[in-house]
């Protein structure tokens, strides 16, 4: 009898224990008070013409779905559903995953942050640097006033180019959108995602001037692309397999990869640059030239700055590896020290908005004093309005998919007017 009451009394302990482990894993789970609220800021720039489609996904750090929301233009896109696990062009989004197959390549030792390109890419040994004819540097110049660094003249490269600098984006290469007319035509007329491997890109590529002097300052362009040729001569594995044998394979992340997936099918290129969403004619995303990445299966070209296709439901896995320092379902990709890196303190430290990492941006102050979030937010995009955060304070991650270039205004502001309703919203409840 007293057996069986100890017995009882046991039981029940274990009981209320596991009550209480189990609703403090319930209250762990962000909570969202007004979703219809969120809800309506999607719809919003979806009715009035500003996006073909919205599709916004926010996941805790252990994958529990904690908000969903589909808004599509029926429109431009009839009869068509938009969700987690359509497949979309990523563009830089891409970045931060060749980054961090990088990263796990410095970790095994096959390469190193202070290694000269040119150990693993000898045709970009010579490259020169473009300057004004009057033999000024290019960063001197404003926006606005261009066209007046024109025509160029080539001067060696002063220092050497590393792989820190290619992450960096430090080590001197653009897109064609620079706004010095007699660059962008160069590198239009290489039209560089139409190389027809790794070795052809590197070919045209052998043929561009630099915009800097390589590790003199910041400017965004193809530098990761040239990161992820590193990668592949350094292990002689093309990109897409690296990406498959060590982040998507041993991370079991369905849902980012190079290449359109069997039976799939892109969605259309939008663009609003005539004040009227509508699809993109061939040439007007001039980010390369004429011609952007085709993403087929016969095409053996992974630009790691810009080729990836994902799902939000799959790029939202991988963010949360980030969010997780480096571990996902099990398995350790990046030691955590190496994910810590990732989110420092790197380049653009005078800004007043935040600083980046390792082409991730980190949120300032000013983003609380304008209510679109607050500081510490690990912020990323692509060029066609492909969108991710992550809140290592309340762990949890937010991907915002669309597919268009242009918006036009105030179209930009969605992905603030969401974020800060969704901030708004966390910290009327934290008051509580």
């Amino acid at each position: 009898m007293k057996s069986d009451i100890l017995q009882t009394v046991f039981l029940t302990f274990i009981a209320i224990l596991i009550f209480s482990c189990s609703k403090k894993n319930t209250l762990s789970v962000l909570e969202i008070p007004d979703p219809d609220e969120l809800d309506d800021v999607l719809n919003y720039f979806v009715d009035e013409d500003f996006y073909p489609f919205i599709y916004a996904r926010i996941e805790d750090a252990d994958g529990n779905l904690i908000y969903e929301h589909s808004a599509v233009n029926d429109r431009l896109l009839p009869n068509t559903t938009i969700d987690g696990d359509t497949w979309i062009r990523i563009w830089s989004m891409s970045k931060i995953v060749t980054i961090s197959v990088a990263l796990d390549l410095v970790e095994d030792g096959v390469i190193k942050l202070d290694d000269p390109v040119s150990k693993y890419i000898p045709e970009f040994q010579n490259l020169n640097v473009a300057v004004s004819n009057e033999g000024n540097s290019l960063a001197e110049y404003d926006w606005g006033n261009r066209d007046q660094a024109c025509p160029i003249q080539l001067v060696p490269n002063d220092s050497i180019m590393t792989v820190l600098h290619l992450i960096n984006h430090e080590a001197g290469f653009y897109y064609a959108t620079t706004g010095y007319p007699c660059l962008d035509s160069l590198i239009a007329a290489q039209n560089l995602p139409t190389a027809k491997n790794s070795d052809e890109l590197i070919d045209r590529m052998s043929k561009l001037p630099l915009i800097q002097h390589s590790g003199t300052d910041y400017f965004y362009g193809t530098n990761t692309t040239v990161l992820g040729l590193v990668a592949e001569r350094a292990t002689g594995k093309d990109l897409s397999q690296l990406v498959e044998d060590r982040v998507t394979n041993p991370l079991k992340i369905a849902g980012l990869q190079y290449r359109i997936p069997t039976n799939a099918k892109l969605l259309p290129k939008f663009t609003g640059r005539d004040s009227i969403l509508r699809e993109a004619n061939n040439g007007e995303l001039d980010i390369f030239g004429p011609d952007v990445p085709d993403y087929e299966l016969d095409h053996p070209l992974y630009l790691g700055g810009e080729g990836m296709v994902a799902t939000a439901d799959g790029y939202a896995d991988f963010v949360r590896m980030l969010l997780k320092r480096g571990e996902l379902n099990g398995y350790r990709f990046l030691e955590k020290e190496t994910v810590e890196d990732i989110y420092a303190p790197h380049t653009q430290l005078d800004n007043p908005y935040g600083y980046n990492g390792y082409n991730l941006w980190i949120s300032g102050d000013t983003m609380r004093v304008m209510n679109q979030g607050e500081a510490g937010l690990w912020i990323g995009g692509g060029y066609e309005c492909t969108y991710f955060w992550a809140d290592p304070k309340r762990n949890f991650v937010g991907i915002v998919m669309s597919q268009n270039n242009e918006v036009r205004p105030p179209g930009y502001e969605l992905n603030d007017k969401f974020r800060g309703t969704l901030y708004k919203q966390l910290w009327e409840s934290e008051k509580k």
